[in-house]
């Protein structure tokens, strides 16, 4: 199966916008939406019964060792690769003697990962696949994806936070009540005016304006962690906490170059100060890590990764 359509017949709900979406076979989707709208998507899929819903809310043997629970998924599923080379690929070696009940979310979480792909469902619908996990895991997913791929299974993930769905996905949507749109490049975004804004010459006296209610703070270029855009507005984000600005990415963009601002992504200004890491996921999946409180993960384009080596004179 190589292909998988979505329609109004069978998302049929009042909680959710009319909409097709085809998923291929080659690549993975990912739908941005919030978890009420995507607890309606996963009930109306459960409902007609066309798609595997995989949450990680059940189906495991807690009382069981992970190597007793993926040995029996092995079998059940008469899934052919051999268990130690599945046990490998879900970084699971190290705790394999654990009962699952004393591993870690992110050891549970990688052991579902198994499961799912043994089960050899197709189509496959993922929700919140990384929340709360660690690199590790993450990784694992993100390897777990390819093989999908290359088994032409069609997969969609549904997740709340922007950077997952950029990261994740080979096409990426967002939904919400006026429908479903493809997360792209806003038009301003693609134009760049020189002339309407020149970075300041100096960083003396330089101040980033955000709105909050009725009031207009002022902030510290280098207090910012990073820029992300949201339906074509800048929001600030210092501190996990986020700002709006009155600005899109590119006018803001030209602004704080001279503060050693980056646009690492068509969605994302990063204050370079700020990164901790450079993760490399696949050899065209990369993200930068940030030394915040959250250490947030933002999306980096491939075809940036080259320039920001260079920056931190990594070559």
């Amino acid at each position: 199966m190589t292909q998988f359509t979505i329609n109004q017949e069978m998302t049929d709900s009042e909680s959710l916008p009319s909409f097709d979406l085809k998923l291929e076979g080659t690549t993975v989707t990912t739908v941005y939406c919030d978890t009420e709208m995507q607890t309606e998507f996963v009930n109306a899929l459960q409902k007609k019964g066309k798609a595997s819903v995989f949450d990680q809310q059940e189906g495991l043997y807690h009382r069981l060792t992970v190597e007793d629970n993926i040995a029996f998924f092995h079998k059940w599923f008469n899934y052919k690769v051999p268990l130690p080379e599945v046990f490998v690929l879900f970084e699971l070696q190290n705790c394999m003697k654990k009962p699952i009940h004393t591993c870690t979310d992110s050891e549970v979480r990688r052991v579902y990962y198994a499961k799912y792909l043994m089960s050899g469902a197709v189509p496959t619908v993922f929700r919140e696949p990384l929340h709360g996990v660690d690199i590790k895991t993450t990784q694992t997913f993100i390897t777990m994806l390819e093989k999908f791929k290359e088994q032409h299974i069609p997969v969609l993930i549904l997740v709340s936070n922007m950077e997952h769905a950029l990261l994740l996905g080979d096409i990426a949507y967002k939904l919400q009540q006026s429908g479903l749109q493809p997360i792209e490049l806003e038009e301003d975004e693609v134009q760049q005016d020189k002339t309407s804004f020149q970075a300041p010459a100096s960083a003396n006296l330089f101040k980033v304006p955000a709105k909050v209610d009725d009031k207009m703070i002022l902030f510290d270029p280098l207090e910012i962690d990073y820029i992300e855009s949201q339906d074509g507005k800048a929001m600030m984000v210092i501190n996990d906490a986020s700002y709006p600005m009155e600005s899109t990415l590119s006018e803001i963009e030209k602004k704080l170059e001279v503060y050693g601002f980056y646009r690492c992504h068509r969605s994302y200004i990063v204050n370079l100060q700020k990164v901790r890491e450079i993760i490399t996921w696949s050899k065209n999946t990369y993200s930068l890590r940030m030394d915040n409180r959250s250490q947030s993960t933002i999306p980096l384009s491939r075809t940036k990764i080259q320039d920001i080596q260079e920056k931190f004179s990594l070559k």
